[in-house]
This record gives C-alpha cells, sequence and structure tokens, in this order.
C-alpha cells in the first residue's frame, strides 16, 4: 500500500514542529521521528481504523496527542490531517472539513 501526504496534512505536521520546537531541545525531532512513524505504520494496519468522520479514518499517535486522519482508496493510503487532539472537537470538525 502506499502512502500520500496530502498538503493540510503536511501543514499539520510544520505546526506542530513549530509548537515542539521550543519546548526542549530535540523534542522535535522526537515529535517527527514518532509521527512518520505512525504513518509509516499504516502501510500495514490502515483501515483497521475506526471511521469518524465523513468516512475519515483515524489513528491515534502512540507518543504525542495527535490523530491522523486518513482514506483509504484502492492501493492509495491519503494522510488527509494530523490534527492536535487538545483542541476542542467541534473545531477539529472545522479543520478536516477542508481535508
Amino acid at each position: 500500500m502506499r502512502l500520500q501526504i496530502l498538503d493540510l496534512a503536511k501543514d499539520d505536521l510544520i505546526e506542530g514542529w513549530r509548537f515542539y520546537e521550543d519546548k526542549e531541545k530535540g523534542l522535535v525531532g522526537y515529535f517527527l521521528a514518532n509521527l512518520y512513524s505512525d504513518i509509516e505504520s499504516l502501510k500495514v494496519v490502515g483501515g483497521i481504523h475506526r471511521k469518524v468522520y465523513r468516512g475519515f479514518h483515524r489513528a491515534l499517535s502512540k507518543k504525542f496527542p495527535f490523530a491522523i486522519y486518513y482514506t483509504v482508496e484502492a492501493d492509495m493510503m491519503k494522510i488527509r490531517a494530523v490534527v492536535d487532539c487538545r483542541r476542542r472537537p467541534s473545531g477539529i470538525r472545522v479543520h478536516i472539513k477542508g481535508a
């Protein structure tokens, strides 16, 4: 299965990077490594996660409070958004409407 990270999800990862950049030295690298590992794992386990909104599957990150919203289309897994779960649920819904 192939993965495609769409622009909104890339922007979400950059936003997360900016947040963790100032927190602690080395944390931003740990953040990105873990999120990309969680995304890569979807090649194996993609599609098993519950559909939560508009047909999007949601996988939770193992180390950080982030959710990965994705769709499965033929042989392609499209990463639509990578959302900080500390946001309001209504804000998350609005955010992923653009995905």
